[in-house]
């Protein structure tokens, strides 16, 4: 049997979480996906205009509007709103399964084992939908819980997913980009009262993670970003797309500083840094070298 080999970054639909406190505009930010639709469980988008299906009444009609959704082409983009209400309605779903009145009355731990499993099945009918190159965002509150680490002395608060412990995890590994949203409010300090108060509250998205959060990204953005769908938009384009975009704000940029680009070919050949005679036959990962060093190269080139 012959192995096959596939290099370099492959396009793919992207599992994204977004989560903060309430009112923070997680909803909005997430409309700005390419082509939504929303599944909104809480009716939180009812003032927005945006274009939603029908809210399932019970977990099996979510799994069967994900499985048709999965199937036509419908949207680009698929927002669960939000994922706490979702797992009310898998909580009740599990209680009608197993004939119990909550999750706690299954005994010790596994009513939630069994919340889990269900989480399971539905992230496999969304890994359905991911494979047939629709986005899928879950929309979610954030809440604050005591954090203690097992190695340390001490507990301190830190935001999490509102959601149960077991399930949390399964949605934070599954996603490509767990986004935390908040307000970044600093703390000055008056020189004459020497009193302390809080200014700003510029609304944020942070993408890696803190001790006082979780947040993640596979497409190096920065720690933290205006809470903008412009911010993160690359990640949704194809690797030629990304490409060509780099190879247009290269060229504006050589041509602004009035440099040949045979000049810069002509540097980067020097320095080792080629692998082709042209900005078009340059990898992705040389293109982005030169546009994160582009002031420094255009400085040598001047100098030379």
């Amino acid at each position: 049997m012959a192995l096959s080999i596939r290099k370099g970054p492959q396009a793919r639909a992207i599992r994204t979480v977004i989560y903060g406190p309430e009112g923070i505009g997680k909803s909005t930010l997430a409309s700005q996906f390419p082509g939504v639709v929303f599944v909104d469980f809480e009716h939180g988008t009812d003032s927005m205009d945006v274009a939603r299906f029908d809210t399932p009444e019970d977990f099996d009609g979510v799994l069967t509007l994900l499985n048709i959704i999965s199937q036509e082409d419908i949207c680009k983009t698929v927002v669960l709103d939000t994922a706490d209400k979702l797992e009310q309605l898998i909580s009740r779903h599990v209680c009608l399964k197993y004939g119990i009145s909550s999750i706690e009355d299954a005994g010790y731990g596994k009513g939630y084992t069994y919340l889990a499993e269900a989480w399971i099945e539905l992230m496999k009918v969304c890994d359905n939908i991911i494979d047939s190159g629709k986005n899928i965002v879950f929309v979610a509150h954030a809440q604050m819980r005591k954090f203690e680490q097992p190695d340390e002395m001490g507990a301190y608060d830190r935001w999490e997913l509102k959601l149960s412990k077991k399930t949390s995890p399964l949605l934070k590994e599954w996603s490509d980009m767990l986004l935390f949203c908040n307000y970044k409010t600093n703390v000055v300090t008056d020189e004459k009262t020497k009193s302390k108060k809080a200014v700003g509250g510029k609304r944020v998205m942070y993408s890696t993670h803190n001790p006082c959060w979780d947040a993640k990204n596979r497409f190096n953005f920065p720690d933290s970003m205006e809470m903008s769908f412009s911010e993160i938009a690359s990640a949704f384009k194809a690797p030629a797309d990304i490409k060509a975009d780099t190879i247009a704000e290269l060229r504006k940029m050589f041509q602004v500083a009035g440099i040949k680009e045979d000049d810069v070919m002509a540097y980067l050949k020097a320095k080792g840094q080629t692998d082709g005679s042209s900005l078009e036959e340059l990898s992705l990962k040389i293109l982005q070298f030169v546009k994160t060093n582009s002031e420094k190269i255009i400085t040598k080139i001047k100098e030379e």
